[in-house]
């Protein structure tokens, strides 16, 4: 009997048959370790390609490529720019802090996406040796709360960067979920940036994040800090294959298309319900939605989902690549005889 679908996470979703397939075809015989086979030769290829990218390394998790590629654009004094809802902020332990000795600099932004003007707020301290200097933005694609740069933001922003001496990383977690909700390739996403993330484990893999390195010379100490950061692989042909699978006949823009698809559903279903509002746009595959505390007591006795904010009865939903209708339409059903039972 299948379980009921979590709308906790995409992380709560199982593998897509084809990753899953894939990884047991590269379990056949031996390989050479540490990326020396052909399956990360592939993988990597593929990515370069259709990243338009100087080069493309592989690692094991997001917050190991947010560190990873941070470490590339950071001189040891510097400080990182970001949202106070940035991933590297809120969910990564102060890895930056305690890895990298990076201060971070927040600005505030509502709906998770940070402005030029936003980011010349945090530049009034440079030159003055007591202060961490600004030397990088980084920047969530789709972002925290589920929004999308659109390419005219993301433009702005990267010019203003490169007007400032400021170099630009982007966290990709959910890049493909950006890519779907705006209908553009990724290298129109990763022309602004000169390193960021590109997530799979979200979008159907079992773990397999990849950084991408688009600057010319920023990539040639990227084997060393990846071996030092404990992100080295050994048996990488198993996170290269997952790649390869995603890659192959464009399968990460299908299922974050489906993903997106699902959200748009709830959300659309959920809008309707007396006592439910969608605060913020639903532009990738998350849903944020303000009930009142008892209507979310109640579903989480029978569906998993994150309260977002507690104080301000903010949840969030997300759909993964195998989220079916049928499991949107039947949290719909329990979302409306909540709300009205318990209005």
């Amino acid at each position: 009997m299948r379980q009921r679908k979590s709308f906790g996470s995409d992380n709560h979703a199982g593998v897509h048959p084809a990753v899953l397939g894939a990884v047991v075809d590269a379990n056949s015989g031996d390989a050479l370790p540490y990326g020396a086979d052909v399956w990360t030769e592939q993988a990597t290829a593929g990515l370069r390609e259709i990243f338009g990218a100087e080069d493309a390394f592989l690692v094991l998790n997001g917050s190991g490529a947010n560190i990873f590629g941070l470490s590339l654009l950071l001189r040891r004094h510097e400080a990182v720019i970001c949202a106070e809802s940035a991933h590297i902020n809120t969910d990564e332990c102060g890895s930056s802090e305690r890895l990298l000795g990076a201060k971070l600099l927040l600005v505030s932004a509502p709906d998770g996406k940070i402005t030029p003007e936003l980011i010349a707020e945090k530049l009034s301290g440079r030159g003055d040796d007591h202060r961490s200097q600004p030397g990088v933005v980084a920047i969530t694609q789709s972002t925290e709360f589920g929004t999308c740069y659109t390419l005219a933001e993301l433009q702005k922003i990267a010019d203003f960067c490169h007007a400032s001496d400021l170099r630009l990383y982007l966290d990709g977690a959910r890049l493909a979920n950006a890519a779907a909700g705006l209908d553009c390739s990724l290298a129109e996403l990763a022309e602004c940036a000169d390193v960021l993330s590109f997530g799979g484990t979200k979008n159907g893999a079992m773990g397999a994040e990849a950084l991408i390195v688009m600057r010319s010379g920023l990539a040639a100490d990227a084997p060393y800090l990846r071996k030092q950061q404990t992100q080295l692989i050994s048996k990488m042909r198993f996170v290269a294959a997952q790649f390869n699978a995603l890659l192959h006949d464009d399968l990460w823009r299908a299922n974050a298309t489906h993903a997106n698809a699902m959200a748009r559903r709830l959300a659309e279903g959920a809008a309707a319900v007396d006592g439910v509002e969608i605060i913020h746009p639903v532009q990738a595959n998350a849903v944020f939605a303000r009930l009142h505390p008892r209507h979310i007591a109640a579903l989480q006795r029978r569906w998993t989902f994150h309260v977002w904010d507690e104080r301000q009865s903010v949840v969030r939903w997300m759909a993964a690549f195998d989220t079916t209708e049928a499991d949107v339409d039947t949290f719909l059903a329990s979302i409306r005889e909540t709300a009205g039972t318990q209005s």
